[in-house]
């Protein structure tokens, strides 16, 4: 490469990783919009979080054929970044192959290379199949569609487009590296298995016509690495990187165990205190009463939820489990994470375009985004969160947006109502004196 192709390799990569960087600034404003939550108890099993979840996929190959292909996937996009470091070496300094001088090691990591991108070109066949002719049931559900939909085609053909462009690379190094007496600044490096298959197609071609074709491949694919990096941002695939910090900020309490308001359980316990003061207010504490019980827009959840959000994966398997959906109604553990990250994203919008300010625009997650309809069709089973492969939790936002249906709104379905004023007027849910309650033991 000339100084000239130096300088405007090294341009790309400003403007590639600076948009790159803008965007994960953008991300970051927005999931701070939620409230503060401690999650840095615990680091050892956090780690293990995300050394086994987030690393090792574990909850990904419980469904062996979607497991396995993903994992083949994942590890194509591991090599994509440290063959990655090796391209911009060479693209810096004008070297070639600038990792050859690790002998048989390099040899065995190209040829990794190549075997896992045949592997990832294959499984990427086998995901588009799944979706566009199958059309297996969670990806044909009616609350994926438009962009959400087509999203998952564009990042296979993106994948497709990649690995093909490495292969077609690597085809023309080697042709080029074959040259009786040397070519240029091409050294012989490498191990070739499947490119070395493709590489006659260059028979016959001048060496400069080659050349040629290799500098249009290695620049399409560096092109292709960075659109595909930046992408991200406005993709479902945002999980490469988030999933992460989100399984390890994920709650490690048990499944089914919620979180109390401090509020309400100061006043329950000054009314079980026998020398308690009837008439007296609870003690007050520091970030005692919130301004809002409950949750109707994206800021009045936590930031770990909204985290949440960004690291959905749309793939369904939390829906597809979900009894509720099951039966025909109307809830989508899926759908409420989509929306609540479509929400954000609508926030984050009115921010910029008011130089840090959010303007009320009179819309809420409640109601505007998610009904409460689908909050109540909710039998809170924890099916969405056990099948989550990042350890999403649609349930707390569910119960968040709940729980200011009842408490700030008194919106809860009539059944409930009754429920509820049963155990305040009876001290149980059913509709009789308080008196009459153990007439159970005096039955035959």
């Amino acid at each position: 490469m000339s100084y000239l192709d130096n300088i405007l390799f090294a341009i790309l990569l400003i403007i590639g990783f600076g948009y790159f960087f803008i965007s994960i600034k953008k991300i970051k404003r927005n999931i701070n919009l939620g409230i503060e939550v401690d999650r840095n108890d615990n680091p050892g099993a956090r780690w293990k979080n995300m050394a086994m979840i987030a690393m090792g996929q574990s909850k990904m190959v419980k469904r062996p054929i979607a497991g396995a292909l993903h994992v083949v996937v994942y590890l194509g996009f591991i090599i994509i970044n440290i063959e990655l470091l090796e391209i911009i070496i060479d693209g810096l300094f004008g070297t070639h192959r600038v990792f050859a001088f690790l002998g048989s090691s390099y040899d065995f990591l190209i040829g990794s290379f190549e075997i896992l991108a045949v592997l990832v070109l294959v499984a990427v066949v086998v995901f588009w199949i799944r979706r566009n002719v199958i059309k297996l049931r969670r990806f044909a559900m009616g609350d994926l569609k438009g962009f959400p939909k087509n999203d998952a085609n564009y990042i296979l053909y993106f994948e497709v487009v990649l690995m093909t462009l490495f292969l077609l690379m690597d085809a023309s190094d080697l042709h080029l590296q074959n040259v009786p007496g040397g070519f240029s600044h091409f050294i012989k490096a490498g191990s070739f298995p499947i490119s070395q298959f493709i590489e006659p197609i260059f028979n016959g071609m001048s060496n400069e016509l080659v050349m040629l074709l290799f500098e249009v491949f290695w620049w399409l694919h560096i092109v292709g690495i960075l659109v595909f990096m930046n992408y991200l941002y406005f993709s479902k695939h945002l999980h490469i990187l988030l999933a992460f910090p989100n399984t390890y900020f994920a709650d490690l309490n048990p499944l089914g165990q919620f979180d109390n308001l401090e509020a309400v359980s100061n006043e329950v316990k000054m009314m079980m205190d026998p020398n308690a003061d009837p008439f007296a207010a609870a003690p007050a504490t520091e970030g005692d009463v919130p301004s809002k019980f409950g949750a109707s827009d994206i800021q009045d959840l936590n930031w770990v939820q909204l985290l949440n959000a960004y690291t959905c994966t749309e793939c369904g398997r939390c829906t597809s489990a979900c009894p509720a959906n099951i039966t025909g109604k109307k809830l989508s553990p899926r759908k409420i994470m989509m929306d609540t990250r479509d929400r954000m994203e609508e926030v984050g919008k009115n921010i910029d375009a008011n130089k840090g300010v959010f303007i009320p625009d009179n819309k809420t997650l409640l109601n505007d985004y998610i009904t409460a309809e689908e909050l109540w069709a909710c039998t809170s089973c924890n099916a969405c969160v056990e099948e989550c492969p990042v350890n999403i939790s649609p349930l707390s936002i569910i119960m968040d947006m709940r729980r200011y249906l009842v408490m700030e709104q008194s919106a809860a379905p009539m059944p409930l109502n009754a429920m509820m004023t049963n155990i305040e007027n009876n001290g149980a849910p059913w509709q009789y004196s308080q008196q009459d309650r153990l007439n159970w033991k005096n039955e035959n």
